[in-house]
């Protein structure tokens, strides 16, 4: 059915009847989401209480700027504690303390929410409103891997010093004195030169002297590599499903559990 206009205290209109909003608690009208603005692009958020049927409109005790001034809300389907709340103190009333009272006759604007006028239609109150199935959904856990750095791991030279002793076998010559006798196999050599005169002989020794000398020598090469390890790891995580129940008094069959 056709929604009706809406206009303020002083007869200008405001906007047009987007949705009607119920309290939860007494399954009453409490609010009208008017589409506002130049074009009708914003949904403002007005309430039905001391609202009056005028003809085709309804009219409220607001003025169109404190309409459209309204804090923003989105038209969900549903109010949440903190929109209505900023709502009734815009509106200047007490946010709890009031039930909502329709001020709509009987039959008219007030019917309007979807359950009463449109047939078999599920009212939603997290979302748009549908026909009469609901779609239900569960969230699918997908696990998968990624790379992440866990360290570094460096090559590093450095000198240390150590001492090496080693045994080095050495000789060395040494003086020994002989002494012969005069025999006739050396008395020539002995009797050779004068009879009596001062002498010397000489006779260079030597020894094995320690060299020490050193050279770098390669010994072996160090690199670096990666081995891949595999290894299996438990992941657990919660997910969240829907389930759809029947509530009422008539007979329903569960066409689905009967063929299980």
């Amino acid at each position: 059915m056709a929604r009706p206009g809406r206009v303020d205290s002083d007869g200008d209109k405001i906007g047009s009847i987007e949705e009607i909003y119920l309290d939860q608690d007494t399954d009453k009208p409490e609010w009208l989401a008017v589409k506002t603005g130049l074009f009708g692009g914003k949904i403002s958020f007005v309430p039905i209480e001391q609202a009056s049927q005028s003809g085709d409109a309804v009219r409220v005790p607001f003025t169109k700027s404190q309409v459209k001034g309204s804090p923003n809300a989105d038209a969900d389907g549903e109010l949440s504690q903190e929109e209505e709340s900023a709502l009734y103190e815009h509106y200047g009333r007490d946010y709890g303390e009031s039930r909502s009272d329709s001020g709509l006759p009987e039959g008219g604007t007030g019917t309007a929410d979807h359950d009463r006028d449109s047939g078999d239609v599920a009212r939603d109150t997290s979302g748009p409103e549908t026909d009469s199935a609901m779609t239900r959904s569960e969230e699918e856990l997908s696990v998968g891997t990624r790379k992440r750095e866990t360290g570094r791991v460096r090559l590093k030279k450095h000198i240390v010093t150590e001492n090496v002793t080693k045994t080095v076998p050495v000789q060395r010559e040494e003086v020994r004195l002989e002494r012969d006798e005069i025999t006739d196999a050396n008395r020539d050599a002995a009797m050779s030169g004068k009879d009596l005169s001062e002498e010397e002989a000489e006779m260079t020794l030597s020894e094995d002297e320690v060299v020490v000398d050193k050279k770098t020598v390669p010994k072996e090469r160090v690199r670096m590599d990666k081995d891949v390890v595999s290894e299996d790891r438990e992941v657990s995580e919660d997910v969240r499903s829907e389930r759809i129940e029947m509530e009422g008094d008539g007979t329903t069959v569960d066409r689905d559990q009967d063929r299980r």
